[in-house]
Protein backbone atom coordinates (compact mmCIF):
# COMPACT_ATOMS: atom_id res chain seq x y z
CA UNK A 1 0.00 0.00 0.00
CA UNK A 2 1.38 3.50 -0.96
CA UNK A 3 0.70 6.72 1.45
CA UNK A 4 0.90 10.12 -0.08
CA UNK A 5 1.81 12.43 1.92
CA UNK A 6 -0.54 15.79 1.45
CA UNK A 7 2.25 18.19 1.96
CA UNK A 8 1.42 22.13 1.40
CA UNK A 9 1.94 23.90 -2.04
CA UNK A 10 4.28 26.30 -1.62
CA UNK A 11 1.03 28.69 -2.42
CA UNK A 12 -0.40 27.73 0.94
CA UNK A 13 3.06 28.42 3.04
CA UNK A 14 2.58 32.32 1.88
CA UNK A 15 1.54 34.92 4.41
CA UNK A 16 -1.69 37.19 3.38
CA UNK A 17 1.37 39.90 3.01
CA UNK A 18 3.13 38.00 0.47
CA UNK A 19 0.16 36.64 -1.25
CA UNK A 20 -1.50 40.28 -1.81
CA UNK A 21 2.33 40.84 -2.92
CA UNK A 22 2.28 38.60 -5.95
CA UNK A 23 -1.10 40.08 -6.89
CA UNK A 24 0.15 43.54 -7.17
CA UNK A 25 3.17 41.65 -9.02
CA UNK A 26 0.65 40.33 -11.13
CA UNK A 27 -1.32 43.69 -11.49
CA UNK A 28 1.79 45.85 -12.13
CA UNK A 29 2.73 43.54 -15.42
CA UNK A 30 -0.96 43.56 -16.48
CA UNK A 31 -1.30 47.51 -15.83
CA UNK A 32 2.20 47.94 -17.78
CA UNK A 33 1.46 45.90 -20.44
CA UNK A 34 -1.99 48.46 -20.97
CA UNK A 35 0.22 51.06 -20.69
CA UNK A 36 2.86 50.22 -23.11
CA UNK A 37 0.48 49.03 -25.82
CA UNK A 38 -2.75 51.92 -25.43
CA UNK A 39 -0.49 54.79 -24.59
CA UNK A 40 -2.99 56.90 -26.72
CA UNK A 41 -6.20 55.54 -25.58
CA UNK A 42 -4.90 56.73 -21.69
CA UNK A 43 -3.93 59.94 -22.36
CA UNK A 44 -6.82 60.56 -24.28
CA UNK A 45 -8.96 59.39 -21.39
CA UNK A 46 -7.02 61.29 -18.82
CA UNK A 47 -6.81 64.27 -20.71
CA UNK A 48 -3.01 64.20 -21.22
CA UNK A 49 -2.47 63.97 -24.86
CA UNK A 50 0.84 64.43 -26.15
CA UNK A 51 2.17 62.27 -23.20
CA UNK A 52 1.79 58.88 -24.60
CA UNK A 53 5.86 58.28 -24.72
CA UNK A 54 5.99 59.04 -20.92
CA UNK A 55 2.90 56.52 -20.36
CA UNK A 56 4.47 54.32 -22.52
CA UNK A 57 7.95 54.87 -19.63
CA UNK A 58 6.11 54.22 -17.24
CA UNK A 59 4.64 50.76 -18.37
CA UNK A 60 7.76 49.29 -18.55
CA UNK A 61 8.45 50.90 -15.01
CA UNK A 62 5.42 49.19 -14.13
CA UNK A 63 6.66 45.38 -15.72
CA UNK A 64 9.87 46.06 -14.47
CA UNK A 65 8.56 46.23 -11.12
CA UNK A 66 5.96 43.41 -11.16
CA UNK A 67 8.80 40.65 -12.99
CA UNK A 68 11.05 41.86 -9.93
CA UNK A 69 8.00 41.40 -7.31
CA UNK A 70 7.36 37.82 -8.21
CA UNK A 71 11.25 36.46 -8.67
CA UNK A 72 11.87 38.50 -4.92
CA UNK A 73 12.34 36.06 -2.58
CA UNK A 74 11.71 39.33 -0.36
CA UNK A 75 9.10 41.43 -2.47
CA UNK A 76 9.09 44.25 0.28
CA UNK A 77 11.60 46.72 -1.27
CA UNK A 78 10.01 46.46 -4.64
CA UNK A 79 6.41 46.78 -3.11
CA UNK A 80 8.07 50.34 -1.39
CA UNK A 81 8.90 50.82 -5.27
CA UNK A 82 5.24 50.35 -6.48
CA UNK A 83 4.60 52.83 -4.15
CA UNK A 84 7.37 55.51 -5.31
CA UNK A 85 5.59 54.98 -8.59
CA UNK A 86 2.24 55.69 -7.48
CA UNK A 87 3.51 58.83 -6.03
CA UNK A 88 4.82 59.45 -9.49
CA UNK A 89 1.78 58.62 -11.19
CA UNK A 90 -0.80 60.78 -8.96
CA UNK A 91 1.48 63.94 -9.56
CA UNK A 92 1.81 63.10 -13.03
CA UNK A 93 -2.31 62.89 -13.50
CA UNK A 94 -2.42 65.85 -11.71
CA UNK A 95 -1.64 67.94 -14.48
CA UNK A 96 -5.28 66.54 -15.76
CA UNK A 97 -7.37 68.55 -13.39
CA UNK A 98 -7.08 71.98 -14.35
CA UNK A 99 -9.96 73.49 -15.48
CA UNK A 100 -9.63 73.80 -19.37
CA UNK A 101 -9.18 70.00 -19.40
CA UNK A 102 -12.23 68.37 -20.87
CA UNK A 103 -11.57 65.35 -20.13
CA UNK A 104 -10.97 66.38 -15.82
CA UNK A 105 -13.36 63.61 -14.88
CA UNK A 106 -11.48 61.02 -16.67
CA UNK A 107 -7.84 62.48 -14.63
CA UNK A 108 -10.10 62.45 -11.09
CA UNK A 109 -11.28 58.70 -11.78
CA UNK A 110 -7.96 57.88 -12.74
CA UNK A 111 -6.20 59.60 -9.88
CA UNK A 112 -8.58 57.68 -7.72
CA UNK A 113 -8.00 53.98 -8.72
CA UNK A 114 -4.24 55.14 -8.40
CA UNK A 115 -4.97 56.05 -4.31
CA UNK A 116 -6.73 52.59 -4.11
CA UNK A 117 -4.02 50.94 -5.40
CA UNK A 118 -1.54 52.81 -3.47
CA UNK A 119 -3.05 52.04 -0.46
CA UNK A 120 -3.18 48.67 -1.24
CA UNK A 121 0.48 48.68 -1.74
CA UNK A 122 0.93 50.38 1.74
CA UNK A 123 -0.80 47.77 3.56
CA UNK A 124 1.56 45.28 1.54
CA UNK A 125 4.87 47.09 2.31
CA UNK A 126 3.69 47.59 6.25
CA UNK A 127 2.50 44.04 6.83
CA UNK A 128 5.54 43.11 4.76
CA UNK A 129 7.61 44.80 6.92
CA UNK A 130 6.07 44.23 10.15
CA UNK A 131 6.19 40.55 9.29
CA UNK A 132 10.00 40.58 8.92
CA UNK A 133 10.66 42.09 12.55
CA UNK A 134 8.29 39.56 13.88
CA UNK A 135 9.92 36.52 12.19
CA UNK A 136 13.51 37.54 13.18
CA UNK A 137 15.48 35.68 15.64
CA UNK A 138 15.62 37.50 19.12
CA UNK A 139 18.27 38.59 20.41
CA UNK A 140 20.08 36.14 23.42
CA UNK A 141 21.09 38.20 26.34
CA UNK A 142 24.67 37.37 27.08
CA UNK A 143 25.11 39.77 30.34
CA UNK A 144 25.29 37.17 33.08
CA UNK A 145 28.39 35.38 31.12
CA UNK A 146 32.17 36.62 31.95
CA UNK A 147 33.68 35.51 29.04
CA UNK A 148 35.96 33.31 31.43
CA UNK A 149 35.52 29.44 31.48
CA UNK A 150 36.20 28.74 35.30
CA UNK A 151 34.47 31.98 35.87
CA UNK A 152 35.85 35.51 36.53
CA UNK A 153 36.74 34.83 39.97
CA UNK A 154 38.98 31.96 39.37
CA UNK A 155 40.97 34.43 36.77
CA UNK A 156 42.19 36.63 39.40
CA UNK A 157 45.87 36.30 39.53
CA UNK A 158 46.52 34.23 37.04
CA UNK A 159 48.24 36.56 35.09
CA UNK A 160 50.97 36.56 38.16
CA UNK A 161 52.42 33.42 37.30
CA UNK A 162 52.36 33.88 33.86
CA UNK A 163 55.62 33.47 32.05
CA UNK A 164 56.09 34.50 27.88
CA UNK A 165 57.30 31.81 25.72
CA UNK A 166 60.22 30.95 24.80
CA UNK A 167 59.80 32.00 21.12
CA UNK A 168 57.76 35.36 22.22
CA UNK A 169 61.09 36.85 23.83
CA UNK A 170 63.41 39.42 22.50
CA UNK A 171 66.64 37.28 21.59
CA UNK A 172 69.55 38.03 23.51
CA UNK A 173 71.19 40.40 21.21
CA UNK A 174 68.33 42.97 20.78
CA UNK A 175 67.69 43.20 24.37
CA UNK A 176 69.35 46.82 24.93
CA UNK A 177 67.66 48.23 22.12
CA UNK A 178 63.98 46.90 23.12
CA UNK A 179 64.07 48.42 26.93
CA UNK A 180 64.59 51.61 25.15
CA UNK A 181 61.41 52.30 24.08
CA UNK A 182 61.34 51.58 20.31
CA UNK A 183 57.52 51.93 19.85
Amino acid sequence: MTYVMNRPSRRDSRTPNERLARGLGWFSIALGIAELAMPRAITRAVGLRGQERLVQGYGAREIATGVAILMSHDPTPWIYGRIGGDVLDLATLAQGLGEDNPDRDGAVAAMLAVAGVTALDMVCAGGLTAQKHVSETPSVNYSDRSGFPRGLEASRGAARSFEVPRDFRTPAPLRPYASAGMA
